[in-house]
This record gives structure tokens, C-alpha cells and sequence, in this order.
């Protein structure tokens, strides 16, 4: 008889557990996501910091977008992260949703000997060429002919580009597209591209370690790279003809007039925008996440750390010199997870 009341008791315990409302579930200690590296340092300050106020883990993997975007496909992650945004057929094929978490720039950096930041101006066309391997000489005449004060010399110059799927590769190869038509035609705007010159390395991490090491190379990475590694930044010529340097200020210039209200699923292009301060490749990163959710309280948890982030991690952010997003952009976004995000039963996860 005991027996049976024991059994009876658990049987009742744990139906009392599956009728529990998903608040009442046992607490999510940790989350996981992957992809862009081109928002890894910020996002490791944000976990670290999340971590002491909550003791949530924030598990992320710097694997590049192209990665980020397969491991979300392939649910083995709670949340995807891509500097590319997908286009809305995209994601309604794929039943995701995405929202921009945070802006900031692609940079050109160099390794030249007495070149320091900010030392070497660049057009659009002769960076275009510089990565078509049609400018093999860093002493070439139309170098020099920007650079009249600087002593150039007759080193081969070193092109280091991305070697895995990259969302910085895409914003990067965007830029290139816009102001270059012979790259448009003849390599084009993808994460992984057919690259006619150089030496890949992976992530934002991989690039900035080649560009250390190789005299005479240059690459793209993040600023916060740049910044970290002591790297060398390229001054670019923007669309309005000025020379500017990356900082928060010219990304931010940059980012000013995107109309974040009418892009449609916050599909949106940073590159080459108007404005004598634009950085012309800056560019924003997205999360992505499904619409359907199959684990309601981990959902719960990743959009909790995300709303954290952009409500308390802005100093964080420009610390690093990257951009938060706007206030008007963020309630744009939690209105999108209060409609768009749902359990299996169709009820909302974000209220």
C-alpha cells in the first residue's frame, strides 16, 4: 500500500510539473549561439558582464556568419549571428526571424614600415585594385600620387582577405561592388568570394594575425581588431570625396539616416552612405532566431540577454567603438519578438 501511494504521488508530482505555466519552469543557466566575429568582442564584454549580474552563461561561438547561419539551420544553436542580413525570402523559407544588435565598422589595416594609423590614404578605386591584384607594388605611381608625403616602398604588397564564410567579408565585398564595377562583374558581393589575390586567414582573428606577421600585407577586420592588435588603419576617400578615419564618430555619421522603420524583416545596408564624416564600410550585425520555438524558456532567455545588451550595454559598446543601436530601433525590434516569436502552441514568449 505504501508502495502505491509512493507511485501515485510521483505520477501527481509530475503531472503537476507538466501543467506548470513555462515562467514556472526550471530557470535557464545558459545559452548558446554562434557566428560573425565581427561583433565578438563586444559580445564577450556584454557575457561577461551578464554572467556576474545574472549567472547566466552566454556561450558563443566566433565561428564567422556563414557558420552562424548553418548552425541556426541546423538548431544545434539557440541563436545564429550574421553581418549579413538575409533578405526576407530568405528568412520566411527558413522560418527565422532576424534584428540588428549592433553597428560598426570594416577596416583596411596595413603593415609598412613607418606607415602609422591613419598614415595611408586609399580611394575606392585603388583599394578596389589593390584586392583585384591589379596594384602589386606598394611604390606604384598611383599610391604615391595619394600619398605625396609619405615614403612608399617598392615591397610587394601582401592582400590578406577572410578564407571562412564571413559576414565582414560580405559587408567588405559590398563596398567593393558599389564603387568598383570591374568587381561587381568580376567577383561580386557574397560571404566567400572566388578572391583573385592573396592569402586567406580565418575570422577577424586570423587576418589581423597575418597582417602582423607579413611586411608589406593588408586586410579588413573589424575596428576593435585594429584597435586590440595595434594595427595600422587605412584613411578611405567616402562618397562625398573626403578622406576620413574610423572611429565611433565617422560610423556613426554613417549610420545616421538608415531608415531602420521601413526595412522590411530590418534587412539593411550600411555601405558607402552620404555625408563628408561617413566611415564608407560600416555595417550592422544581426541576430537571428526562429519564429517557432520549441524550447519556450530558453528563447525567453537569449531575448532576456539581448534586451539587457541593448538597454544597459551602449557604454560597453562605444568603449570599443562600436554603435549601439538607437532607441527607436530597439522598441522596433521587441515589438518584432512580442508579435513574431512563438511557442508551439502559438502563445508569445516576449510580453
Amino acid at each position: 500500500m505504501f508502495k502505491f501511494i509512493l507511485k501515485m504521488m510521483a505520477i501527481i508530482g509530475m503531472a503537476f510539473l507538466f501543467a506548470l505555466p513555462s515562467g514556472f519552469a526550471s530557470e535557464v543557466k545558459s545559452i548558446s549561439g554562434a557566428g560573425a566575429t565581427f561583433p565578438y568582442p563586444v559580445y564577450s564584454k556584454w557575457a561577461a558582464a551578464y554572467n556576474l549580474e545574472t549567472g547566466v552563461k552566454f556561450n558563443y561561438q566566433s565561428i564567422g556568419s556563414g557558420g552562424g547561419i548553418k548552425q541556426i539551420k541546423a538548431k544545434t544553436v539557440d541563436f545564429g549571428a550574421s553581418d549579413a542580413p538575409l533578405k526576407p525570402g530568405d528568412l520566411d523559407k527558413s522560418g527565422l526571424l532576424q534584428f540588428p544588435m549592433i553597428m560598426g565598422g570594416v577596416v583596411p589595416v596595413v603593415n609598412l614600415k613607418g606607415v602609422g594609423p591613419g598614415d595611408l590614404k586609399l580611394s575606392n578605386a585603388l583599394l578596389a585594385d589593390i584586392y583585384l591584384g591589379k596594384i602589386k607594388k606598394w611604390n606604384n605611381s598611383r599610391i604615391k600620387a595619394d600619398n605625396p608625403d609619405l615614403t612608399l616602398p617598392s615591397k610587394s604588397i601582401m592582400v590578406v582577405h577572410r578564407s571562412d564564410g564571413s559576414g565582414t567579408t560580405w559587408i567588405f565585398t559590398n563596398y567593393l561592388s558599389k564603387v568598383s564595377p570591374e568587381w561587381k562583374n568580376k567577383v561580386g558581393n557574397e560571404k566567400a568570394v572566388a578572391w583573385p589575390a592573396g592569402i586567406g586567414g580565418k575570422g577577424n582573428e586570423g587576418v589581423a594575425s597575418y597582417v602582423m606577421r607579413i611586411k608589406g600585407s593588408i586586410g579588413y577586420v573589424e575596428y576593435a581588431y585594429a584597435l586590440q592588435n595595434h594595427l595600422s588603419n587605412v584613411k578611405l576617400k567616402n562618397r562625398d570625396g573626403g578622406y576620413v578615419d574610423p572611429s565611433s564618430k565617422t560610423f556613426q555619421a554613417a549610420a545616421a539616416n538608415a531608415d531602420w522603420t521601413h526595412a522590411k524583416e530590418f534587412y539593411m545596408v550600411l555601405t558607402n552612405q552620404p555625408g563628408k564624416d561617413s566611415w564608407p564600410i560600416t555595417g550592422a550585425s544581426f541576430i537571428l532566431m526562429y519564429k517557432k520555438q520549441v524550447e519556450p524558456n530558453t528563447a525567453k532567455a537569449v531575448l532576456k540577454f539581448f534586451d539587457w545588451a541593448y538597454h544597459n550595454g551602449s557604454k560597453m559598446a562605444q568603449n570599443l567603438d562600436y554603435i549601439p543601436m538607437p532607441a527607436n530601433v530597439v522598441e522596433l525590434v521587441e515589438k518584432t519578438w512580442h508579435n513574431d516569436i512563438r511557442d508551439r502552441q502559438n502563445r508569445q514568449i516576449w510580453k
